[in-house]
C-alpha cells in the first residue's frame, strides 16, 4: 500500500573526483556512492537531513523501486506527514563505502586489475563512510546539515558525523546504538565472520564468478538476526510451535517454527547481500570507538549539535545503558540532549517497526525550533572608530540592513541599520556613536524562536544579533528567516 509514500524513485549514483583517504592511510580511487533523495532543497539549503543506514541497509530509505513487493527500509518515517516530512526536509540516504548496493566495495571492479577487488579492497571504518557522505553532501553544495538520524550502525555514523563535522550538523539522532563497539558485540560479529571464511566456497574472498559461499552468509545471517530480536518477541512470533506438523519427529530436521524462520532469513539474504562486504562492514563496526583517555565524554567533546537519543528497552544488542551513557557523556560537556528510552517487545529491530512512537519523538524534536537553528552564522560586523560611510560601504556589499558593532573581544557594542545611515544624511551626522543603537534588543541560540519573534514583533524590530553566554556576537536572525521558517513547517 502507497499510502502516504512518497511514491517512486531512483538511485542516483556520485562518483568522487578524488582519491578517498581512509583512516588507515590507504587510499582507494574511483569511488562511486548511490544515495537517493526525498523531498525539496529549499533556497538556502538549510532543510537537509541526512539519513544513515544499518548494517545491511542501503540507500533505498523510501518509497517504492519498480517491482518493489515492500518500500524503502524506513518508509515508516520518512514522507509525507512522517517525522521525517518530505513536504518540509530533503532527505538523503547513501549506500556506505564497503557495502554491496550500489557504492564501491569488495564486490566493485578494482581500477588497477580490472578484476573484483575482493580482500584487496582495504579495510574500512565507520570514520571512512562518513568522509565519503561529507564528500557527497558538499557535491550537494549543503554546508549544514538540519539532522542527522540513523539507528545501529547508521547510529555509529551519526555520533562519528557529530564528532568529525561539529560544525556542520545542527540536530543528531543516534537511535539503538553506543559510543564504542563492546566485547559481545565484537564476538558476535566474530562468530558471523567466521561463519562466512569456514565455508569452502568463500575461496580466501576469491569467489566473484564462481560458486558463492551462500551457506556461510546464510550462517551469519542467522547468527546476527537473533540479536535482533528479543525473547519476548520470539515467544510472540514463534512460541513453541512446530513448523507444519503436530507431533516431534526425534531426529534433527526443522520442527520448530523458529527454526524454519531463521533458515529462511538467512537463504533470502544471500540473495542480496555479499560476503565479503558482511566482513568489512562488520569489522568497520568492531573499530568503532569514540573514547578518548578511556573517556566518551572527552570524545565528545567538541559536538555542537543538538541531541535526541532514543533506546529500546528490549534491546539486547544495543542495550539502555549503552544510550544512556552517551547521554551522561553529551551532558557532561553541556551538550543540549534529551533522552526517550522507548517501550518495545521488538528486541533491536524496534527501531525499524515502532512507526507510532518513533514518528511522535523525533517529530517532536525536529519541530520545536530555536534561534541557532535558523540564525545566520559568519555575519558582517564591524569595530569601534569605523565612519559611517565604512559602515553604509559594508552594508551595501554585503546586502544587508543590520550591522553590528563590536568590541575587540567580539562582544557587542550596538548596531547600525540602514534606516540609521539614512537618518545620519537627513541629520548631517558624521559620528556612528550618534546614529547607532547601543541598548541593543538580542536573541540567544537556545531561545525558541517563538520568542525571538515575540521581541521582533513588540519592539517593530526585524532583526537581532545572536549572542553567546559570553555576550559575543555569534550569528543573526531576522523577521524573513522566521517568515519562512512558517511557510516551509
Amino acid at each position: 500500500m502507497k499510502y502516504k509514500s512518497i511514491g517512486d524513485v531512483e538511485t542516483q549514483y556520485y562518483r568522487i573526483p578524488d582519491e578517498l583517504i581512509l583512516e588507515s592511510g590507504k587510499k582507494i580511487k574511483d569511488v562511486t556512492l548511490a544515495f537517493e533523495t526525498y523531498g525539496t532543497l529549499n533556497w538556502d539549503k538549510s532543510n537537509a537531513i541526512l539519513v544513515c543506514h544499518t548494517l545491511t541497509g542501503d540507500a533505498h530509505a523510501a518509497g517504492w523501486h519498480e517491482g518493489d513487493r515492500k518500500p524503502g527500509w524506513w518508509d515508516i518515517i520518512i514522507g509525507p506527514g512522517k517525522a521525517l516530512d518530505t513536504q518540509k526536509y530533503f532527505v538523503i540516504c547513501s549506500n556506505v563505502i564497503g557495502g554491496c548496493k550500489g557504492s564501491t566495495g569488495p564486490s566493485s571492479i578494482n581500477p588497477d586489475t580490472k578484476e573484483p577487488y575482493g580482500l584487496d579492497f582495504p579495510v574500512v571504518t565507520i570514520k571512512d563512510m562518513v568522509n565519503a557522505q561529507k564528500k557527497l553532501v558538499d557535491y550537494l553544495g549543503i554546508s549544514k546539515l538540519f539532522a542527522v538520524v540513523g539507528g545501529s550502525m547508521g547510529g555509529l555514523q551519526v555520533l562519528q558525523w557529530s564528532v568529525s563535522y561539529p560544525e556542520m550538523v545542527k540536530k543528531a539522532i543516534p537511535i539503538a546504538t553506543a559510543g564504542y563497539s563492546t566485547p559481545q558485540q565484537i564476538a558476535f560479529n566474530e562468530v558471523g565472520r567466521i561463519a562466512i571464511v569456514s565455508d569452502p566456497n568463500w575461496n580466501s574472498g576469491d569467489y566473484y564468478g564462481g560458486k558463492q559461499p551462500t551457506h556461510g552468509l546464510a550462517l551469519a545471517r542467522m547468527i546476527g538476526h537473533i540479536t535482533y530480536l528479543s525473547d519476548d518477541s520470539m515467544h510472540q512470533k514463534f512460541g513453541r510451535r512446530l513448523q507444519n506438523k503436530n507431533e516431534y519427529e526425534f531426529d534433527f530436521s526443522r520442527e520448530f517454527e523458529v527454526e524454519s524462520y531463521l533458515h529462511y532469513q538467512g537463504l533470502t539474504f544471500t540473495e542480496r547481500f555479499d560476503a565479503n562486504s558482511y566482513l568489512y562492514l562488520t569489522k568497520a563496526v568492531d573499530y568503532f570507538d569514540l573514547t578518548e583517555n578511556n573517556s566518551l565524554a572527552e570524545g565528545l567533546r567538541d559536538v555542537e549539535a543538538k541531541f535526541l537519543v532514543i533506546s529500546f528497552t528490549s534491546d539486547w544488542l544495543y542495550p539502555p545503558y549503552q544510550l544512556r551513557e552517551i547521554v551522561m557523556s553529551l551532558s557532561a560537556n553541556n551538550a543540549d540532549v534529551t533522552y526517550r528510552e522507548i517501550e518495545s517487545n521488538y528486541g533491536h529491530d524496534s527501531f525499524l517497526l515502532e512507526s507510532g512512537q518513533l514518528n511522535y519523538v523525533i517529530n517532536n524534536f525536529l519541530s520545536h525550533t530555536y534561534v541557532s537553528d535558523i540564525m545566520i552564522e559568519n555575519i558582517a560586523t564591524i569595530s569601534e572608530g569605523i565612519s559611517i560611510d565604512e559602515a553604509a560601504r559594508v552594508m551595501f556589499e554585503k546586502e544587508i540592513t543590520h550591522l553590528p558593532l563590536v568590541y575587540e573581544d567580539g562582544k557587542l557594542a550596538g548596531i547600525v541599520t540602514s534606516w540609521d545611515i539614512s537618518k545620519s544624511i537627513a541629520l548631517k551626522s558624521s559620528n556612528l556613536d550618534e546614529i547607532m543603537t547601543k541598548n541593543v534588543i538580542t536573541a540567544r541560540p537556545d531561545e525558541p524562536i517563538e520568542k525571538a519573534a515575540e521581541k521582533m514583533e513588540s519592539r517593530d524590530i526585524s532583526a537581532l544579533p545572536v549572542i553567546d553566554k559570553n555576550k559575543r556576537v555569534i550569528g543573526m536572525v531576522t523577521s524573513e528567516d522566521i517568515s519562512r521558517l512558517i511557510e516551509e513547517f
